[in-house]
């Protein structure tokens, strides 16, 4: 075919763009599902309104491209510059489809039955887990769904999507093979914390704090030069802790239960080395909610990967850290970042409802058929992560709580009735109260 023809190949092709971009429907037109498992109406009006505009903005490219091409200037320039300017248009147009496909991941799932609706209820969780009185109140809309994998992972709100432009609302991906059981918030609210730490600042305001203790450290300052390359996990971490309690560590240990080679291995990764990460989790819960709990299960831990089967290479540095642990944490705590407005971050974090004893001493009389609808997400599930740990409940009688629970999240926000939902009622025999061996 001469070169004379190609301009003309090209604006067949450029209308053929604009004929897919017309198949792209928003999401209202085109998802099923039941109402109890759709996102919040502003979640989704969000996200349908930011895809339009890119579609906008695509549709008059391409139209005012093609328009050109019929142009006196447009007919006499040559090919190689047309086919150069519609390539740019095309990877625009692909990249309108990744940012559309990113949503839909998230929305799709929404149409599976049980499932749907239990991811609504997470996005209920997260919400919970962002807004603190006094601290974090206007906050990003969040959207959850599910994915295979060992991992948790966020795109946070105002982050860069691909082709360029922002993302609307912070979209989390929790992985399947956590549904549905207390461990399902720990990863959760891991996520949602690295959304809260870059909303407060807080590796803005710690980092340098973390580097002039690196510099007075002396032999301890590969220490500090890991704990600065590891913040954005460890804060995540720590608002995992403070939101949900030892249901976070007991989450984490799930997850970071891998291959020796990998539990110990210390490498240039912003996640912290397993071993060291779950002494972490249990130092902030112990500087948190103080209590025995938190040595037990370390100690327990530590059974299962005694440090003297640690690479002998290694066993130095992980050590050192170690020691270090206490000194970072107290840090950690103490710190007063400008968004916290003269708090610490311990202070900011944490609330009294979450101290083991609390989260034991209510456990009983919230168990008690029905249970009450208007008990917060994380606090609920801060209970059933304290009853894992003391043996107060079975695995059944936690999944089937957990499942309970996200259902009557999802009912609440569908249906409008937060404060008036009925209480949750539970079938006998459930195994809620069902008790296990303590090892």
């Amino acid at each position: 075919m001469p070169c004379s023809s190609g301009s003309w190949l090209i604006a067949q092709e450029a209308r053929a763009l604009l004929t897919r971009l017309a198949r792209v429907e928003p999401f209202a037109l085109h998802e099923t599902m039941v109402a109890a498992a759709a996102p919040t109406l502003a979640t989704r009006v969000e996200i349908d309104r930011y895809l339009a505009a890119g579609r906008r903005v695509l549709r008059h490219r391409v139209r005012t491209f093609v328009r050109w091409l019929s142009s006196p200037r447009g007919r006499t320039t040559p090919v190689s510059d047309i086919q150069r300017q519609f390539t740019l248009l095309r990877l625009q147009f692909n990249s309108v489809l990744a940012q559309f496909d990113i949503f839909a991941d998230a929305l799709t799932q929404r149409s599976e039955h049980r499932t749907g609706v239990w991811i609504a209820g997470l996005d209920a969780l997260a919400r919970d887990a962002l807004v603190i009185p006094g601290v974090l109140e206007r906050v990003p809309n969040l959207i959850c769904y599910v994915d295979r994998g060992h991992g948790a992972a966020i795109r946070r709100a105002r982050t860069r999507l691909p082709g360029g432009g922002e993302s609307p609302v912070a979209v989390i991906r929790v992985p399947r093979e956590r549904m549905v059981g207390s461990g399902i918030a720990s990863s959760l609210v891991h996520e949602v914390g690295h959304q809260a730490a870059e909303l407060l600042g807080l590796h803005r305001s710690l980092r340098p704090v973390l580097n002039a203790a690196r510099r007075t450290a002396g032999r301890r300052a590969p220490a500090w030069e890991l704990f600065l390359r590891w913040l954005g996990e460890i804060l995540a971490d720590a608002f995992s802790v403070a939101r949900v309690g030892v249901g976070s560590t007991l989450g984490l240990i799930g997850v970071v239960s891998l291959p020796r080679v990998f539990v110990f291995r210390t490498s240039h990764d912003v996640h912290p080395t397993p071993w060291l990460r779950v002494k972490l989790s249990t130092a902030i819960g112990d500087r948190f909610y103080p209590h025995p709990q938190w040595r037990a299960l370390e100690r327990m831990w530590e059974c299962f990967y005694p440090r003297d089967q640690a690479p002998k290479n290694a066993l130095p540095l992980l050590s050192l850290i170690e020691e270090e642990i206490p000194a970072f944490v107290d840090l950690l705590a103490s710190h007063r970042p400008p968004a916290l407005r003269g708090r610490t971050v311990a202070q900011a974090l944490t609330t009294a409802d979450r101290r083991p004893e609390r989260l034991a001493a209510r456990l009983e009389s919230w168990l008690a058929p029905p249970i009450d609808p208007n008990t917060p997400p994380t606090l609920a599930f801060a209970m059933l992560g304290q009853a894992r740990l003391d043996g107060r409940m079975s695995p059944e009688g936690e999944s089937y709580i957990a499942g309970k629970l996200l259902t009557m999240w999802a009912m609440t926000e569908a249906l409008g009735t937060a404060g008036s939902t009925r209480p949750l009622a539970l079938k006998p025999g459930c195994g809620c109260r069902q008790e296990v061996v303590a090892t």
